[in-house]
């Protein structure tokens, strides 16, 4: 064993606890016994599909929490794994270019990262793709977590977000990478911005999803 993973055991990103030789990323008990997500039938504007990989509660709320806001930026490799499996799985060569939904400048200043460009870049190469900018955040509107309501959500989100170069838009199928889906208010208008930029369709996949039919 290294003196680097002496230092610094790797844990379950989930429960945290420590893993056992040869495991990188999830511990038994995680991998069976946290429910995978089930595709939903609520439909978000302008999404013409969307998927998540689990649900956002218990040790998979606190894993994402630790990941957007405590630093914990290492999670995104173990996450863009299965990222992509849901990917290859769900919509296989249905897209032409995978992007993500951004933060704002002051955020990314302040946090360090973009946990979503993370998981993207990190889903991306497990692919053998490329993750390409294609939206930026022009506002920093107050985050969507501290907004209860459905249309508060989207009238949050109206105006915050700017399409960068067309080209690398019209007529593309775009597959979008988020942390987590609630209402689905931020990608609808992320995706409304990008339809009208000239997409073809936009897709969405997120780590997990607080909705629930």
């Amino acid at each position: 064993m290294s003196m680097l993973q002496l230092l610094f055991p790797r844990k379950c990103v989930f429960c945290q606890k420590l893993l056992p030789k040869g495991r990188k990323d999830l511990c038994d008990h995680c991998m069976e016994h946290i429910p995978e997500f089930t595709k939903s039938k609520r439909r978000i504007p302008f999404v013409a599909r969307w998927v998540c990989l689990w649900y956002y509660k218990d040790e998979v709320g606190e894993s994402i929490r630790r990941f957007k806001f405590r630093n914990a930026r290492h999670y995104a490799s173990a996450y863009g794994k299965y990222l992509a499996k849901r990917i290859f799985a769900d919509f296989s060569e249905d897209f032409d270019v995978i992007s993500w939904v951004p933060v704002s400048t002051l955020r990314k200043l302040s946090r360090g990262y973009d946990q979503s460009n993370l998981l993207a870049v990190s889903a991306a190469k497990e692919l053998s793709l490329a993750a390409v900018p294609l939206l930026r955040k022009i506002r920093n509107n107050p985050p969507q977590s501290g907004i209860l309501g459905v249309a508060q959500r989207k009238a949050n989100v109206q105006g915050v977000y700017k399409a960068l170069d067309a080209q690398e838009i019209r007529g593309k199928r775009i597959l979008l990478v988020d942390d987590v889906i609630t209402t689905g208010a931020t990608v609808s208008e992320c995706a409304r911005i990008l339809l009208t930029a000239g997409a073809k369709e936009v897709c969405c996949i997120a780590l997990a999803s607080a909705m629930r039919d």
